[in-house]
């Protein structure tokens, strides 16, 4: 007697692809489809038990409806050059009125009853170029970001520094400029001290007075010199630690 024609409509319908790589679980789908409007029993099967994990591998199916299978290859050591001899079988048949015992189903099940189909098993890697362009575009775009940060904050930071160079540059002119004007002033006031002294030789009491005021007048540009030197040092110290 001729075998029943499967009724499912399997999806995919003659291979189960996994593509790798194999260092982990590797899980394709298996959709069956019942177009009847009668329920349908199904069993999943394998020649490689030890390396599938099927969930659900059985069950019943209404009529116009569909259950999808999970098929997971456990990890292993790929070889490219093994050609995969693993196979599946979908077996079905009409579920009975009664299915709360469905080993028992299974087992009083006639033959002539049973109608299966049969996929092949078929392992993929990744392209090699695949693969290359994602490790490239991973280190592409770090480094280009990289890049573009140094190139933006490179000028910002050699103006900064020229521009506070410059001040410093200028405040130290200006310094400069203060002090040989500072020591002018002093120069000259110590010679026109002289020259008074000189005119005034007869008045004892008056010299120590004069003398003092020399000495005052000479100090204080002096002084004041000084406390614009450590001012102006005091605010490029400044700069230079902010």
């Amino acid at each position: 007697m001729a075998k029943a024609e499967q009724v499912l409509l399997l999806e995919p319908s003659t291979e189960l692809k996994f593509k790798g790589p194999f260092t982990d679980v590797v899980t394709t789908c298996l959709k069956l489809n019942n177009p009847t409007e009668k329920s349908v029993c199904f069993k999943v099967k394998t020649t490689a038990p030890r390396r599938y994990c099927v969930r659900p591998n059985s069950g019943v199916i209404d009529g116009k409806s569909s259950v999808s299978v999970s098929v997971m290859l456990q990890p292993f050591d790929y070889d490219p050059n093994e050609k995969s001899k693993h196979k599946f079988m979908v077996q079905s048949m009409f579920a009975p009125p009664d299915c709360s015992d469905m080993e028992a189903v299974w087992k009083e099940a006639k033959p002539e009853d049973l109608m299966d189909s049969k996929l092949r098993c078929a392992f993929e890697l990744p392209l090699e170029n695949e693969r290359s362009h994602d490790v490239d575009t991973n280190k592409i775009i770090p480094s280009t970001a990289t890049k573009t940060e140094s190139s933006v904050s490179k000028p910002l930071s050699s103006v900064l520094e020229d521009t506070e160079v410059k001040k410093l540059q200028d405040d130290c002119k200006r310094l400069q400029t203060e002090v040989q004007r500072l020591e002018r002033e002093n120069k000259q006031l110590k010679e026109e001290d002289g020259v008074r002294m000189r005119k005034m030789p007869h008045t004892s009491s008056l010299a120590p007075t004069s003398a003092t005021v020399v000495k005052d007048e000479g100090l204080t540009p002096r002084l004041l010199a000084l406390a614009v030197l450590f001012f102006i040092i005091g605010v490029i110290i400044g700069k230079l630690v902010l």
